[in-house]
Formats: structure tokens, C-alpha cells, sequence
């Protein structure tokens, strides 16, 4: 495969990994994902955006080879992670006079994570160009998106941010630019809630910070070119600064059916009120979706049985999970069933610290439900609807 064309002496240069199926060990990638390094051609410098990678190293160098870049006279870091900056080292080598260019924070990051030495890095200030000759780049400082180092880059000329992991998606395709919008959308709103989300405050300022450029395009740092840029910003406005829906994300494990009973109840019952639910059996769940779904939910109510008197384990990994990306919701609540105690509710409240939610009264039942559980869950219900339509 060659090179990609952008513009006019602007390419992409990066890498599509079919195959990775889990990022960071901890992530999953069901469409895969791309490793985005992109080469700009001034009439008077040479730069290269991020690089990829460690394990697809050699692409890029073929990349480079390809179009016979005898030199570099530049490679952008806009964030240290090593799926951007794992090639850096190799290509430092390929082209010795190459200086590294990255925010102050990103200095010693990159001396950390990848022994670059220090005369090879020269840090940039917020707001700082560069001239290539007949074109300029412009160095934004966006820190928390989603490291304290990180930065975007805007081509004037051609108007093109180069936005690292600022709206980007795991998706590996053979297009160059976005085709089609629902697919991305899709990505992106994982993306964002397995990435982003915790971030939001910070997301918000930065933001601000380019809505006043002239982009006609975002390249983001994975997945692919959105020639249409509005589109990606109208979404991460709504991720960002728009009010949670009235959807409840559920999710349960049940271990004798009691709990999972419960939550049949319970989804009917907002079913029948008009509040959209979103269930996720733990045992099997993709918790990609899950994230994505706590990107626009007002309410999570996680449903839990009893084990040793505490939540089921994989109950508290959701909550530690929904603690940590911090989403929108307004409010919480648990549900559940015991044999003879439970502390389900305190240990699950106890770890959802991080959320500015209310706590809905619980419904922890003993045994298999009965009608007054029933009833009980009816006024859970109720409570949602009516918090919903507030």
C-alpha cells in the first residue's frame, strides 16, 4: 500500500491494525483501530506529525522511503503515548538532523518513556508556529485531552488540525476520510467514552480554544480524515456540554436469578413510563458498550446479588468502571437480593465518589422478589420518569 494523499504535500503515512482486538490491555477494539503519522512537505522544511506504533514501525519508514524523504527537519509529538510516539526512536535514527518538537511537559515524558535525549527535543509554547515556507503550523496546547502533555496542530494554510487523540476513533478502514457518518459516529462515541469522558471539564476548554480557527479538516491520530469537520465538533458539543437523556444504563449480574428477575421488572416498569433502558448482563457484557451508553444516561442503577454480605464482585468492577469515566448522570441507585445481609448499597455509593449524582432509594430485597419488591421497583420507576422529564 503507498502513501495517502491529503492535500497537496500533505500525507498520511500511518498504519491500519486489522487484528488488535484489546488496547492498553485493558480496552477493546472490535473494528480494530489506525496509528496516524502524517508527513507535511513545506517548501522549505520537512515534518512529520506523531508517528505509530512500535509494532508497525517498519510500515512507516516504508512510507517514508516510498515518497524518498531524504530528510526531516521536524517530527511533531502531540502526545508521548507510545501507540503516537513508539517509532520515534527508529526514526530519529533514520534522520539524524531531525529535531523533536513537543509541549514542556512532553519533554521529560518522552526522556521517560522512550530514552529520547534532550538536544534532540525543542519544546514549543502554547500557541507558538512554525514556519515551512509556504506553509505554517501552529502548535496548540490542549492539556488533559487526554494526558497533561498533550497538544494539537493546526496547517494554516490548508486549515487541517492535526487533533492526536482530540476526536479521533478506533476503527481500521480502508478509507482515507470519513464515508460514512453513522459507522464513525458510532466509534467515536466509544472512543470518547472509554477515552474522553473523564475529561469533560477540561474537553470544554479546550475546545473553546479552537473554535475560532478556520478548520476544513481534523486528522486525527486514530481512525480516519474528517473532511467534514462539523460533524465530528456538533457530536463532541453534545458528549460534552449537552444534558444527559432520559435513558437508565443497567448494569447486573445475577447469580440464582433473583437479581436478574428484579431487572426484568425494572425495565418493563421504565419501559411502560417511556424511559429508555439500556441492561448489560456482566458476565458477558461488552463494556465498550457500556461506556458508550453512559456518554447520554441520566441514571445508572447497578443491579447486584449478595456475596459474603458485599456486592458481587464484577457489580463493584461496573462501579469502579462508571466512577472512572465520570459521566453526565444526575442519578444512581442499586438493586438487588440477599440471603441473609447485605452492604451491596454502601460499598457501591462508597465507590461512585467521583459522580455529582443523587442516590435514588435502593431496593435490596431478601430472596426471590415478591410483591411488595415489585411495588417497590414500581416507585424506582416512578422516580427516574419523573427526574427524566425534569
Amino acid at each position: 500500500m503507498n502513501p495517502k494523499k491529503i492535500v497537496d504535500n500533505v500525507y498520511w503515512v500511518g498504519a491500519i491494525d486489522w487484528d488488535r482486538r484489546l488496547f492498553d490491555q485493558l480496552i477493546p477494539l472490535p473494528q480494530g483501530t489506525s496509528y496516524n503519522s502524517y508527513l507535511i512537505q513545506g517548501s522549505d522544511k520537512t515534518v512529520l506529525i506523531d508517528t505509530v506504533d512500535p509494532a508497525m514501525t517498519d510500515l512507516l519508514l516504508g512510507y517514508l522511503k516510498h515518497l524518498d524523504v531524504t530528510s526531516i527537519d521536524y517530527v511533531v509529538t502531540n502526545h508521548a503515548e507510545q501507540d503516537h510516539s513508539g517509532s520515534l526512536p527508529q526514526v530519529l535514527a533514520m534522520y539524524p538532523n531531525a529535531q523533536v518538537i513537543c509541549t514542556t511537559k512532553c519533554k521529560p515524558m518522552l526522556a521517560d518513556l522512550l530514552l529520547i535525549p534532550e538536544g534532540r527535543i525543542r519544546t514549543v509554547e502554547d500557541g507558538e508556529t512554525l514556519s515551512l515556507g509556504d506553509k505554517t503550523l501552529q502548535f496548540i496546547y490542549s492539556p488533559w485531552v487526554h494526558w497533561p502533555e498533550t497538544m494539537v496542530t493546526y496547517l494554516k494554510e490548508d486549515g487541517i488540525l492535526f487533533s492526536c487523540d482530540f476526536f479521533g476513533s478506533h476503527i481500521a478502514s480502508s478509507d482515507l476520510f470519513v464515508e460514512n457518518e453513522a459507522e464513525v459516529y458510532q466509534a467515536a462515541k466509544r472512543y470518547f467514552a472509554e477515552i474522553m469522558m473523564p475529561f469533560r471539564a477540561p474537553i470544554q476548554k479546550n475546545m473553546s480554544k479552537i473554535q475560532d480557527l478556520a478548520i476544513t479538516m481534523i486528522a486525527p491520530s486514530h481512525g480516519q480524515v474528517y473532511g467534514n469537520p462539523e460533524f465530528i465538533l456538533e457530536a463532541y458539543r453534545d458528549w460534552v456540554y449537552g444534558e444527559p437523556k432520559n435513558l437508565v444504563v443497567i448494569p447486573y449480574v445475577s447469580m440464582h436469578g433473583s437479581t436478574k428477575r428484579m431487572v426484568e421488572y425494572f425495565v418493563g416498569a421504565l419501559m411502560d413510563r417511556g424511559v429508555k433502558v439500556q441492561q448489560f448482563d456482566l458476565v458477558g457484557a461488552d463494556l465498550g458498550e457500556m461506556s458508550s451508553a453512559l456518554v447520554d444516561a441520566a441514571t445508572v442503577v447497578v443491579g447486584t446479588p449478595t456475596v459474603l454480605v458485599g456486592a458481587h464482585p464484577l457489580a463493584l468492577y461496573a462501579a469502579h468502571l462508571v466512577n472512572a469515566l465520570r459521566p453526565k448522570a444526575k442519578y444512581v441507585s442499586v438493586i438487588g437480593s440477599h440471603g441473609w445481609a447485605s452492604k451491596a448499597v454502601e460499598q457501591v455509593s462508597g465507590i461512585l465518589s467521583n459522580l455529582n449524582a443523587e442516590m435514588l432509594e435502593p431496593v435490596i430485597i431478601k430472596g426471590f422478589p415478591k410483591e411488595a419488591d415489585f411495588a417497590a421497583l414500581d416507585r424506582l420507576a416512578d422516580q427516574i420518569a419523573e427526574g427524566g422529564r425534569s
